[in-house]
C-alpha cells in the first residue's frame, strides 16, 4: 500500500498532517473551487499554495502529481479502499469530493445529471471563454491592435452569461434551491468576471440581474467565504 510520503511532490511541499487531504492550489477561479468545496463539505485539508510567480507549477515535484501543470491538484491519503488517491482537474475533483462527503451532488438521478450538465457548462464554456476574455481584455489587449480577440471572447462571454441568467430566473441556485458543485464551479468565474476582469459593458454585465443576485447569494455563504479567504 502506498503512503503519502511516497509521492514525490511531498518532498517540496511536505505534509504537516499526513492524515488529511493535501491540496495544491492558488487563488484563481479554478483554484478556489477546491477550497470552497472542502469548506462547504467539511472535509479537513492542508493547503499548499503554488506560486505562479516562481513557476512552481512547472517544477518536477508538481508535475509528478499533475503532468498538465495546472492547479488545483490534490492527494487524498484516505482514498477508495484506503489507498491514497492523487487527482487533478477541478471538475473531477469536485465530483470526487462530493461523492466522498455526500454533499453537493444530489442522489436523485435526474438532479444529479442536471448538476453534472451545469458543471460541464462551466468546464467547457464559462471557464475557457471568460478566461480568454480576461487574457485579452485585462492583460494582452494593450499589446494587440486587432480588436477581434476581445470582440470574439466578449461576445461569447455575454452569450454564456445570458444562458446562466435565464437558468437563474426561476432558481435560487443553478439546480434549484440546493447548493451544488455546479455552483462551486460557476460562482468563482462569475465573481472573477465582475471583480477581476471587470467585464462591464463588454459582456452586458448590468443586464444580467439574476446573475447579480446569484453572485451575492454565493458570496454570502460562510463556506464560500472561508474557501476564498484560504488564500488571503
Amino acid at each position: 500500500m502506498a503512503a503519502l510520503s511516497d509521492f514525490f511532490i511531498t518532498q517540496k511541499w511536505p505534509a504537516k498532517n499526513p492524515d488529511v487531504i493535501q491540496l495544491y492550489s492558488l487563488g484563481t477561479p479554478n483554484g478556489v473551487k477546491a477550497t470552497i468545496a472542502l469548506e462547504e463539505m467539511n472535509l479537513p485539508y492542508e493547503l499548499h499554495t503554488i506560486s505562479f510567480a516562481d513557476s512552481e507549477q512547472l517544477s518536477p515535484e508538481f508535475l509528478s502529481l499533475n503532468p498538465n501543470n495546472k492547479i488545483p491538484a490534490m492527494i487524498d491519503p484516505n482514498g477508495p479502499n484506503g489507498d491514497p488517491l492523487p487527482l487533478w482537474e477541478s471538475g473531477a475533483m469536485l465530483i470526487y469530493l462530493a461523492e466522498k462527503s455526500g454533499i453537493g451532488l444530489p442522489n436523485d438521478g435526474s438532479k444529479r445529471a442536471i448538476t453534472l450538465q451545469w458543471l460541464m457548462f462551466q468546464m467547457g464554456g464559462i471557464g475557457p471563454m471568460f478566461g480568454q476574455f480576461g487574457f485579452f481584455h485585462k492583460f494582452a489587449g494593450k499589446d494587440i491592435e486587432d480588436p477581434r480577440p476581445v470582440e470574439r471572447y466578449a461576445g461569447e462571454s455575454k452569450r454564456l452569461l445570458s444562458v446562466l441568467d435565464a437558468q437563474l430566473s426561476d432558481n435560487k441556485f443553478v439546480v434549484g434551491d440546493d447548493f451544488t458543485i455546479a455552483d462551486i464551479a460557476l460562482g468563482p468565474w462569475v465573481r472573477s468576471m465582475r471583480d477581476f476582469y471587470k467585464g462591464g459593458e463588454l459582456v452586458g454585465w448590468d443586464s444580467h440581474t439574476n446573475v447579480h443576485r446569484y453572485l451575492d447569494d454565493f458570496l454570502a455563504r460562510p463556506g464560500v467565504q472561508r474557501g476564498l479567504e484560504a488564500f488571503a
